[in-house]
């Protein structure tokens, strides 16, 4: 099965996406019936919060219903802050399409608020109904998801866009040290999604093999899953220029280890039928 672990579909209308702004490429409805041409031989899909609202998360598993079985898991989202989150993780997950929720750490001016006492219940509600945990994270909070990894053991968890690493301006460091000791010192697995837009509008292919080759020398294949970040990736050459550049990126390796980074991986760890 080759799987895009990582895309998105908004109706702006609906009116929760405060990061879209106005006059942005991006500020218009993406629907899976935009998607579906530009797959090729992709099998499966997994569709990810955009916006931090529960209404997103029903919306998102409404869609995931009505795919024909293109979609085949989402990462909802959900106020682990709440009072009584852990009994709405519990009632969310009976439906078993969901695979995990994301809170949006990137857009939290507290680096560490992942770790703060009020959140565990909730993140081990989350360990208990066996919901994955989606990192939408930068450099600077890799140190607190270790922290979480420590804490939430059993917690599956996954950093999406490698973090985002300063591509753009050659930025390497702490970048690299951190995410080697996450891969080394806990499970936690990293997709690889969102480069290029790191990388700025005018990226090129050699512009991401040094930032690839350091997660595959940490996390290895099977540990590292690709998604194209769909449409985000609008705003740098577009779905098709990507994934070509992914598949460039990985042909050094054998057919196994290109099997589990498009598709294997995604399947284990999220679960999907």
């Amino acid at each position: 099965m080759i799987v895009d672990a990582h895309h998105h579909v908004w109706r702006i209308g609906r009116g929760d996406y405060a990061w879209i702004h106005p006059g942005s490429p991006l500020h218009r409805d993406y629907t899976l019936a935009d998607l579906r041409p530009l797959l090729g031989d992709i099998d499966a899909t997994v569709l990810v919060q955009a916006a931090p609202t529960e209404a997103e998360t029903a919306y998102l598993l409404n869609v995931a219903r009505n795919s024909g079985g293109l979609v085949r898991g989402v990462v909802g989202w959900e106020d682990l802050s709440l009072r009584d989150a852990a009994a709405r993780i519990h009632a969310m997950a009976a439906d078993p399409l969901l695979k995990g929720l994301r809170p949006m750490l990137q857009d939290i001016e507290d680096t560490g608020w992942i770790l703060h006492p009020t959140l565990q219940p909730a993140l081990a509600a989350m360990e208990a109904a066996q919901l994955c945990f989606d990192a939408l994270i930068q450099p600077r909070h890799l140190p607190a998801i270790l922290g979480l990894c420590g804490r939430h053991p059993t917690l599956r968890v996954v950093v999406d866009h490698a973090a985002k690493p300063a591509i753009a301006t050659g930025g390497f460091q702490p970048w690299a040290d951190d995410i080697a000791r996450l891969a080394r010192e806990t499970a936690a697995t990293c997709k690889i999604s969102g480069l290029v837009t790191e990388a700025g509008p005018q990226w090129k292919t050699d512009d991401l093999r040094r930032y690839v080759d350091h997660l595959l020398d940490c996390f290895g294949p099977t540990r590292l899953m690709w998604g194209s970040d769909w449409p985000v990736v609008e705003l740098a050459g577009g779905y098709a220029s990507w994934r070509a550049a992914a598949l460039s990126l990985l042909r050094g390796l054998d057919a196994e280890a290109q099997a589990a980074i498009l598709g294997g991986t995604a399947a284990t760890f999220y679960r999907l039928d």
